[in-house]
């Protein structure tokens, strides 16, 4: 055999060895990155404070309402001074928050079934509106009840609106209110105390986001343009607990505050980075 043909043959086998090799470290490297994935957002959980359930957070409700009433009489009694005065005492005796919170919220990905196709890869939102009504409803998922209810979601509006794609925080509100007939869903200004506020009073967040700014590591690169999550808590050492429907990986998904902060935009017509920073926030019906 001519030196040439001998050296051509040694180069092909040498190929093929490296594509096997390479392929099979590949494969394997991908399921090291995934394992450590898992067991830092394990030892993560792990630290996590307990979970609240709604029939726990009622209590939280009522002291809010005490104050609300309390604030009330002292806008309307002007008759006496000292009577304004005890009035003004207990008001300013508020429940100061708590240091950490984790609320009970049920968790589903928008891809129940991890098929990513339309309508799944565009419902963060359905699926974030729907983990809060499981919440106020204590329910929880399987895989095939959260497939169903984001396809009825996403059929409503569909028919009622002629779109279900990158809804505002607006939008996610009306539909909301629309569909399950809550009475009072507020879109507010975002802020680290506006978002803890709303959690200690048994509450949880729904936000819009720029997806590529959260920064969170089991998203498809380059990840979402534009996404939603629901915030179900907070730890002592600056973190907010999410669900986070845009991965598998999402229940108790820890975000730094500042970091979530800093992504929380609306869908400003597709500008997300220069969207609005707004919470969504859904009130239980009485």
């Amino acid at each position: 055999m001519p030196p040439i043909v001998r050296i051509y043959k040694k180069s092909i086998v040498t190929a093929l060895f490296l594509v096997i090799v390479l392929g099979t470290g590949g494969f394997v490297f991908r399921g090291e990155l995934r394992n450590l994935l898992d067991f830092k957002k394990i030892t993560e959980q792990a630290g996590l404070p307990k979970e609240t359930a709604i029939d726990e957070t009622q209590n939280l409700e009522e002291v809010i309402s005490r104050e609300e009433n309390i604030s009330s009489e002292i806008a309307a009694d002007d008759s006496s001074k000292d009577s304004e005065q005890e009035v003004l005492g207990a008001a300013t005796q508020k429940k100061p928050l708590p240091a950490e919170i984790n609320l009970k919220v049920p968790f589903t990905p928008q891809a129940p079934h991890a098929n990513w196709e339309l309508p799944y890869g565009e419902a963060c939102e359905e699926a974030s509106a729907l983990m809060v009504h499981y919440f106020f409803n204590k329910k929880t998922f399987t895989k095939e009840s959260a497939d169903m209810e984001i396809k009825k979601l996403v059929d409503f509006q569909t028919k009622k609106y002629g779109f279900y794609k990158d809804s505002t925080a607006d939008e996610t509100a009306r539909f909301i209110k629309d569909y399950w007939k809550y009475k009072k869903v507020r879109v507010l200004p975002a802020s680290i105390d506006a978002i803890k506020q709303e959690l200690a009073t048994g509450r949880p967040v729904i936000i819009p986001a720029a997806g590529r700014l959260l920064g969170n590591p089991n998203f498809r690169h380059p990840g979402p343009l534009y996404h939603m999550l629901v915030v179900k808590g907070y730890t002592k050492d600056g973190k907010f607990i999410t669900n986070d429907p845009g991965t598998r990986n999402g229940a108790n998904y820890v975000y730094d505050q500042k970091a979530l902060m800093n992504a929380i935009h609306d869908w400003n017509g597709g500008d997300v980075n220069n969207g609005k920073k707004v919470i969504i926030v859904v009130d239980k019906n009485k």
